[in-house]
C-alpha cells in the first residue's frame, strides 16, 4: 500500500544520500521472491543495479523505477512519556513493488532526523537482517529484511563504525504513531484518510461494520495481543516498545536493542538504556496493552464523528479490555502446546506458572529446556531426566515433573506423536546474541560467511540439524553478555 497521504504535516519527499563504494553484506533470496527480483545462481539479483538502488545511490533498476521516495511523520510515547513529533529519522520509503512497501534504513538524513545523521551501522543492520528473517521462519509476524549493503564510510556512534543500509519490506509500515500524530495535531481529515486507507487495503472486513473505526481498533489490538504472546513463547524481548514502534498490522518492527532469552529471567532487560525495566520480558504484554490505549485515544475523534463523547469513550474502553483476554487465550494455547498438552484443563496454568518460576530461580536456558521436554515420555523415570540437575531446588522440580508425567497421561496421544507436535512449536535454533555478535565481528573483517551460515540454520529452526548442534547451545558461562542500546 503506497502511503498516499501528502502534506508537510504528514510526509516529506526525501531522496536517499549515496554511500561510497557499496558492497553486498547480506541478501535474502526468500524476501526477494516477494517482489519478484530475478536472481542468479548465487542468490543475488541478476541486474547488478539493484546493489546501487538498495544502497540508496540510485532510484531505478532495469525492472523498477521509484519516482517519489518519502519519509513520513509520526508522533508517539517514548518510555511512557509523550515525545511529540518523531518520524522516519533514518528510514526512506521508496514505494510499492508487488504489494510490498520497500524501505531503506540508514540511507541518510530526512526531514525528521532531528539531531541524528540518518545513518545505520554495519552492526545494527546485520542484527536487524538476521532477526527479522529468523522471526519469519519462526512463524511470527514481522517486517522482512531484503538486504544489507555496506560501505567503508565512517559513522560515529559510541565508537567509529562503518555505514550500512538495510532494506526491508512490509505490506505497510504504518505505525500507531501515525495515528497519534494526526490526532495530536487535531488533523481529523488526515486521521480519517489514514484509517480509511488502512481499512481499504488491510482490514476490509471493517468496512461493513456498524462502527468501522471501532472494528479497526479491535482488529489492530487483537493482532498485537497475538503477536506479543508469540514473542513470550519464544523468549523474544523487543527492547523498546514505544508507541511509535508498534505496527498497525501487528508486525514485529524496528529491531533495535532486541534479544532472545538464554538463561531464563522473567524480568530480563535486553536494552541497557532501559534503566527502569519498563520493557522487560515480563512487562511486554502490559506495555503492548498500554500502547493499544494510546491507539484508542488517537482514534477517539473518529468515533466522536457519529457518537457522543461519553459513548465513544465507553465502547473504546470496553474494546481495549478485550486485549488481555485475547493475550491470555493465545499465551495459554501456545504454552500448552509447548508442554505437549492438547486438552485444556484448569490445573494447566498453575503447572505452567510453577515451571516458569522454577526456571527463573535456576536461570534455566529457555529454548533448550522446552526443546528437550519433548524427550520426556509417558514412562520416563525421574532419574533419567538429566535437566533436573540444572535446577537449584531438586525436590521442587522433581515434584513438578511428577505432576507433568501424570498430566500427559491424560492426553490421548503417544510419545512419538506428542514429541513431533512439541518440536513444531519449540524451536531448537534461535538468534542468540552471541551468535549474532560472532557474525558481526567476522563481517567487520569482510568475512560474511557466518551471516550466510546463520541464515541457513535459522531458516529451519524446528529441525534437528545435528551437524549444527553448537548453534543450539546457550553461550558459554565465560562469554560476556552483549549489551545493546537504542542507538543500535
Amino acid at each position: 500500500m503506497a502511503f498516499t497521504l501528502t502534506g508537510g504535516d504528514v510526509c516529506q519527499p526525501t531522496l536517499p544520500t549515496p554511500i561510497p563504494n557499496p558492497y553486498w553484506v547480506a541478501f535474502s533470496s526468500t524476501a526477494a521472491k516477494l517482489i519478484d527480483i530475478p536472481l542468479n545462481t548465487l542468490g543475488l539479483p541478476v541486474d547488478p543495479s539493484w546493489l546501487d538502488l538498495l544502497a540508496g545511490n540510485q532510484l531505478n533498476t532495469s525492472e523498477q523505477t521509484f519516482t517519489n521516495p518519502i519519509a513520513t511523520a509520526y508522533s508517539g510515547h517514548q518510555f511512557g512519556v509523550w515525545a511529540g513529533q518523531l518520524g522516519d529519522g533514518r528510514a526512506i520509503l521508496l514505494g510499492d513493488i508487488s504489494g510490498q512497501e520497500l524501505q531503506l534504513k540508514g540511507a541518510g538524513k530526512t526531514h525528521y532526523s532531528r539531531m541524528g545523521d540518518g545513518r545505520a551501522v554495519l552492526r545494527s543492520s546485520i542484527r536487524e537482517f538476521l532477526c527479522s528473517e529468523a522471526m519469519y521462519r519462526l512463524g511470527i509476524p514481522t517486517t522482512r529484511a531484503l538486504s544489507v549493503v555496506g560501505s567503508k564510510m565512517p559513522v560515529l556512534r559510541e565508537t567509529l563504525e562503518t555505514a550500512a543500509v538495510c532494506s526491508r519490506l512490509a505490506p505497510s509500515f504504518i505505525r500507531i504513531g501515525h495515528f497519534e500524530h494526526y490526532s495530536s495535531l487535531q488533523n481529523i481529515t488526515k486521521l480519517k484518510e489514514l484509517a480509511d486507507l488502512l481499512i481499504q487495503e488491510h482490514y476490509p472486513n471493517c468496512s461493513s461494520a456498524k462502527e468501522p473505526y471501532l472494528e479497526l481498533f479491535k482488529n489492530i489490538s487483537e493482532r498485537n495481543a497475538t503477536l506479543v504472546a508469540q514473542w513470550q513463547a519464544v523468549g523474544f524481548c523487543h527492547g523498546v516498545l514505544n508507541s511509535d514502534n508498534i505496527s498497525a498490522l501487528g508486525l514485529t518492527i524496528d529491531y533495535g536493542p532486541f534479544g532472545f532469552l538464554d538463561h531464563f529471567q522473567i524480568d530480563h532487560i535486553c536494552n541497557h538504556s532501559d534503566h527502569g525495566g519498563r520493557y522487560a520480558y515480563h512487562r511486554q504484554p502490559q506495555i503492548m496493552h498500554w500502547n493499544m490505549a494510546c491507539l484508542a485515544s488517537a482514534l477517539l475523534p473518529l468515533l466522536e464523528m457519529q457518537l457522543d463523547e461519553n459513548e465513544s469513550q465507553a465502547i473504546l474502553r470496553s474494546a481495549l479490555e478485550e486485549f488481555p483476554i485475547k493475550y491470555a487465550q493465545t499465551w495459554q494455547k501456545i504454552f500448552r502446546a509447548k508442554l505437549g498438552l492438547q486438552l485444556s484443563l484448569e490445573d494447566d496454568i498453575p503447572l505452567l506458572e510453577t515451571l516458569l518460576q522454577a526456571m527463573h530461580d535456576s536461570r534455566i536456558d529457555f529454548t533448550s529446556f522446552f526443546r528437550g521436554l519433548s524427550k520426556v515420555g509417558l514412562n520416563t523415570k525421574l532419574e533419567d531426566i538429566s535437566v533436573r540437575n540444572d535446577f537449584i531446588d531438586r525436590a521442587a522440580i522433581d515434584q513438578w515433573f511428577e505432576t507433568y508425567l501424570t498430566r500427559i497421561k491424560l492426553e490421548n496421544i503417544n510419545d512419538e506423536e506428542r514429541s513431533a507436535l512439541m518440536n513444531q512449536v519449540n524451536p531448537k535454533f534461535i538468534l542468540r546474541n552471541h551468535l549474532a555478535q560472532n557474525a558481526i565481528e567476522k563481517a567487520q573483517t569482510d568475512d560474511f560467511s557466518e551471516i550466510e551460515k546463520l541464515m541457513k540454520i535459522l531458516s529451519l529452526p524446528y529441525e534437528e540439524q545435528p551437524e549444527h548442534e553448537d548453534y543450539a547451545k546457550p553461550p558459554h558461562p565465560g562469554v560476556n553478555p552483549v549489551e545493546v542500546s537504542c542507538s543500535s
